[in-house]
């Protein structure tokens, strides 16, 4: 449900840091569980089913976006927070940093049912010594078939086609943007060599760009919805959810078969949890295929993450499925090279 541009992180980060900002909380009540996960993104109906059955008081907060998340941690959130949901890159970071404690596997006997598609994708943690898959999503792009000619492409070429000009957007996550173009050109999605991320920059500064109204991770949707744009790069979720269902089969989602980037959210306990117990209790919940499908129903997602799931659901008709993922990459941490990232980027947003 997701993302930003990572290229303000040291900054937010710095920032808070000056501001003396606390984001402690007195979490010493052992009836209290606090998480800390994405906006609209835990179902109201799983929380209030949890506290009933466990006497545990859940309190969420949520943040936007991976950077805001961990500014929070880094000016002192870590201590303020039993359950936090990174996506996987953050979730490397969060494990080299030491933030995360490990995890008690005899007390999630439901990491069973987690898809093996795991043990491919997540090199970041692979025996879950830390984390546990919440969701395997992808963004992918959305065409109203109404307004499109009839013979678009359904790759990434798409945004290079002058016939739509003025009535596209691509995400605004450098990441997202970047991984699309080298897919594109068949590279991976996380390639760090200079020559293949200077093709990807040509591509995108040279034939997609000028098809472009904006780059956009925020208000897509909305717009999308309001006819605004004819194709959107966007998480299929944010798209659907300000149409009327009447209107879905007017709306062509797509994962190029090339692939794409896709992101694996996980559910981490910090090392400053006051309640691990009970965080490893709501991770189990989670993870039950009862109420795994009652997420994934909530937001008419896949269930690309847990095997037992699909019998239970009502959706017959998801988005996307676990097969359209097959050619797509997991956003990894880039580590030192992430500044090349930035540097490339600003080519493309900033320089006309």
């Amino acid at each position: 449900m997701h993302k930003a541009s990572r290229f303000f992180l040291i900054l937010a980060v710095f920032a808070l840091l000056l501001t003396g900002v606390s984001c402690k909380k007195s979490n010493t009540q052992k009836g209290k569980l606090y998480l800390y996960n994405w906006t609209y993104y835990t179902p109201d109906s799983l929380v209030q089913q949890f506290e009933e059955e466990t006497g545990i008081d859940v309190v969420i907060d949520n943040f936007a976006s991976n950077e805001e998340m961990f500014a929070k941690l880094m000016a002192g959130g870590n201590e303020g927070y039993d359950l936090i949901f990174p996506s996987s890159d953050y979730t490397a970071i969060m494990i080299k940093l030491g933030l995360l404690s490990e995890l008690d596997h005899s007390l999630i006997p439901n990491l069973k049912y987690l898809s093996p598609l795991f043990k491919e994708k997540a090199s970041y943690d692979p025996t879950f010594r830390y984390s546990v898959p919440y969701f395997l999503g992808s963004s992918g792009i959305a065409v109203n078939t109404e307004r499109a000619p009839r013979d678009y492409e359904r790759t990434w070429a798409i945004f290079a086609d002058s016939r739509m000009a003025g009535s596209m957007s691509m995400l605004d996550d450098m990441r997202e943007v970047m991984g699309a173009a080298l897919k594109h050109l068949g590279y991976s999605g996380n390639s760090t060599d200079i020559d293949q991320l200077k093709q990807a920059t040509d591509l995108i500064n040279t034939q997609w760009k000028p098809n472009l109204v904006k780059f956009d991770s925020e208000s897509f949707g909305k717009a999308f919805s309001r006819g605004e744009f004819v194709v959107v790069h966007a998480y299929p979720e944010n798209v659907f959810a300000e149409i009327s269902k009447e209107k879905w089969s007017t709306i062509d989602f797509f994962i190029p078969a090339e692939g794409g980037m896709m992101y694996i959210d996980n559910m981490v306990i910090p090392t400053g949890s006051k309640n691990k117990e009970a965080a490893h209790a709501f991770i189990n919940f989670i993870h039950d295929p009862k109420h795994y499908a009652v997420f994934l129903d909530t937001f008419s997602l896949p269930p690309t993450t847990n095997t037992g799931a699909s019998a239970y659901m009502k959706t017959t008709q998801p988005f996307f499925s676990i097969d359209d993922l097959s050619n797509s990459d997991n956003i990894s941490d880039l580590g030192p090279d992430l500044e090349l990232y930035n540097q490339l980027w600003q080519t493309i947003r900033y320089q006309p």
